[in-house]
């Protein structure tokens, strides 16, 4: 949520964040609330057909200063490889911890699943009984504890009207019970499960943190073994602590071998009712901690690969802890900016900034450094068939904020907003790799490098700016052609897409630079007989010096799905051929969603309607306040007379399409504007409103907070102000404000 000015309160933030206490969740239910209608439904990553991979997955667990540090009016730590990771826990030390709905938001649009924490410390005894028998002032005899599921409900509603999809349960308190305490927990356990799953669907998931075992004692096993092994069998996964060796992994993993496979899963002939999955080395998370000096083996920071080394590769999932250390570290130094701590996050997840650096580690068995790229696979998006794929290439932090090229914002300290996340285009890092198409050329392949530039932008905070060097060359040859990869999608087999990408170039004066956006297969394998049928490129020129080009593409495969690559051929024509040529390709968005239907069928036009402002009730003036707005589907007017006397006929009087993509319009954020009223309640047209923000930071669809220090300087003199919303689709379009919803409220009447 970039929003004009400083200083916000955290009325634009999401409502109850966290619960200190049981005492508080249970006060947060006294009173009904609506799930939350901004906040996107999860998104499964598309199934590839015959793919299959051992390696374990990857768990982040987000343990950055307590959590809920973001601000929409500062840079802060954010996490930007969600193409690796399966799973993401959102970490604080409170009792019950609520990921934010921006992260929510954007490991939902990436196909991530998202979960809160559920954690007890130290003297939290008193507590976690309570948890298990529904009251905090029981009193057993004979430790005959009984097992409530108050909570497993609460929990389990807390997850869906939020939009998030778990817990990870962290109990570093004794058990006040032990071992009969212990069984009645693992109970509950099984009770959240089928909570959980009833109300947010199978994916799902419950995480237990390898602390407490089956005395109801705290000892961490640094492994799977029979000590913790009720814990991991009445959850889904187990998140092991991370003072593990090789030779604990290797005892582990035998000890999984060895355990008899009905304990592991249902038997279909007898418990087709089981909510559990059978489970597999990949649901046991080996910890790995990023922050130096917990005793991890091999070392932590950039030594977390040594640890890493003896899990995915293994089977074994991993759960990586405290990743922000880098953001942490970076920080101590106030002459750090954000450039120098992203190539810091660069190293340790893609590897050296170029390919002649040497990232140095002290020598070790494990090698020489890796990038977590080197360990996880690459995850596809969700298939834009289901969920249209669209970027703006924004890390989630940025300086300025630009609409459709335009500076609509500038700020000093910069801006954090995860809600704004998207790809950051997965081909192109550590760096492009650019190759000749067609005939190989003498002069070897072209180097490049990526970059985030934040002083310009097209929609969002900044571009993604790819810069490209050729040698010269002997041959006479003049025109060349280099193929650009950028982002790889699974896409629905034998169905039409339309691609669409807005763009600048910056070359010398002395070279013709023709970029065309491609589409070709994902596979290298010589027995890929994949063919895709490409439309001709539509080009279009748009303000501030972009340019859009659309496509429409299917592929041929017989498969479910295929993966494909969005990139360039960039065709260059330099006047001397002996010249070294450079240039730049700067990418300001990239939406692919399914191809539109043909213009027989009626498809509706997005526009905003029904705006409103209510004041809020403890301001000391009239332009604080909430507002809100419908959207809205608009048919054009049927151009002729519709004739049906045919009682009989079998064709209808108009198509619609029904399916998601075009059955009502989805919007991925909307912009805020204010103009002044003057006394005779008017106001200038809307290119002269100035932008104080955005939407997404709370959660709640078709809403934002108007409060003063979003407001410009001299609103206080103002006889009122005229609201714009304006909004942006899933495929990136920007509406005209002829689409758009105004609403105006007069001091006087406040």
């Amino acid at each position: 949520m970039p929003l004009l000015g400083e200083g916000h309160s955290d009325l634009v933030r999401d409502e109850a964040s966290y619960f200190k206490s049981l005492a508080e969740l249970d006060g947060w239910f006294t009173q009904p609330h609506d799930k939350l209608s901004g906040v996107v439904p999860y998104q499964p990553r598309p199934y590839i057909d015959g793919q299959s991979d051992s390696r374990g997955k990857l768990l982040v667990c987000h343990d950055y200063k307590g959590g809920y540090t973001e601000s929409p009016s500062g840079l802060c730590y954010t996490f930007n490889f969600w193409r690796l990771c399966d799973t993401f826990v959102y970490f604080s030390h409170n009792r019950v911890t609520v990921p934010p709905s921006g992260w929510i938001n954007t490991a939902h649009k990436r196909g991530t699943r998202i979960l809160g924490t559920l954690i007890f410390e130290g003297d939290d005894n008193p507590d976690s009984l309570q948890l298990t028998v529904g009251c905090a002032d029981g009193v057993f005899k004979d430790k005959n504890i009984p097992i409530s599921k108050r909570y497993a409900v609460l929990l389990a509603e807390l997850a869906y009207q939020r939009g998030f999809e778990g817990y990870l349960l962290n109990f570093e308190s004794d058990l006040l019970y032990e071992t009969d305490h212990a069984r009645a927990l693992a109970a509950w356990i099984l009770l959240l499960k089928a909570e959980i799953r009833a109300k947010v669907g199978p994916h799902a998931q419950v995480l237990w943190y390898d602390s407490v075992i089956y005395n109801g004692k705290v000892s961490y096993q640094n492994r799977l073994n029979g000590h913790n092994l009720p814990f991991f069998l009445a959850s889904d996964a187990l998140f092991t602590n991370y003072w593990w060796s090789p030779q604990t992994q290797d005892s582990m993993i035998q000890y999984f071998m060895n355990l008899d496979p009905q304990l592991l899963g249902p038997n279909a002939s007898t418990d087709a009712t089981s909510l559990a999955a059978t489970k597999t080395l990949q649901d046991i998370y080996s910890g790995v901690d990023v922050w130096p000096g917990r005793g991890q083996y091999g070392g932590s920071g950039f030594c977390c690969y040594r640890a890493i080394t003896y899990t995915s590769p293994q089977g074994c999932s991993t759960a990586l802890f405290a990743p922000g250390w880098t953001w942490e570290d970076a920080t101590k130094n106030p002459e750090q900016n954000w450039d120098a701590w992203w190539d810091n996050e660069r190293k340790m997840w893609l590897g050296p900034l170029k390919p002649s650096e040497i990232i140095t580690v002290p020598e070790s068995p494990e090698g020489p450094f890796k990038p977590m790229t080197a360990f996880f696979q690459d995850l596809p998006p969700p298939d834009p068939f289901r969920f249209a794929f669209y970027t703006h290439f924004s890390p989630g932090v940025g300086y300025s904020w630009f609409v459709e090229g335009k500076k609509v914002l500038e700020t000093k300290k910069g801006w954090t907003d995860i809600d704004k996340q998207s790809s950051i285009g997965n081909l192109v890092w550590p760096w492009p790799t650019p190759s000749w198409q067609g005939v190989e050329q003498e002069e070897g392949a072209p180097t490049a490098s990526t970059a985030l530039d934040m002083t310009d932008g097209y929609n969002g905070g900044n571009m993604l700016k790819l810069t490209l060097a050729c040698a010269g060359s002997k041959s006479q040859d003049i025109s060349k052609i280099i193929w650009l990869p950028v982002q790889s999608l699974t896409v629905t087999a034998q169905e039409s897409f339309e691609a669409r990408v807005v763009y600048k170039t910056t070359t010398d004066e002395d070279v013709d630079l023709n970029p065309r956006i491609d589409v070709q297969s994902l596979s290298k394998e010589e027995n890929d007989t994949v063919v895709f049928t490409i439309g001709q490129p539509i080009v279009s020129d748009l303000l501030q010096g972009w340019t859009q080009q659309t496509i429409n593409f299917t592929s041929d495969s017989t498969k479910n799905t295929v993966s494909v690559v969005i990139g360039f051929l960039v065709d260059i024509e330099p006047k001397d051929p002996s010249a070294k040529v450079t240039f730049a390709l700067s990418l300001g968005q990239l939406a692919v969603y399914p191809t539109p239907p043909p213009y027989s069928v009626s498809v509706g036009t997005p526009s905003i309607t029904g705006a409103t402002f209510a004041p809020s009730p403890r301001a000391t003036n009239a332009l604080e306040g909430v507002l809100t707005w419908d959207t809205a589907s608009t048919f054009a007017p049927i151009d002729v007379q519709v004739e049906n006397s045919d009682k009989e006929s079998t064709i209808p009087a108009w198509l619609l399409h029904d399916t998601p993509a075009y059955r009502f319009p989805t919007f991925t954020y909307f912009n805020v504007y204010v103009a002044p009223l003057d006394r005779s309640a008017r106001a200038g047209p809307p290119t002269s409103a100035v932008f104080i923000g955005t939407t997404g930071h709370d959660g709640r669809a078709n809403r934002f907070y108007v409060e003063p220090a979003c407001l410009p300087t001299g609103w206080d003199e103002w006889a009122g102000a005229r609201f714009y919303i304006q909004g942006v689709t899933d495929h990136g379009d920007v509406l005209p404000w002829e689409k758009c919803a105004t609403v105006e409220h007069e001091k006087s009447t406040a």
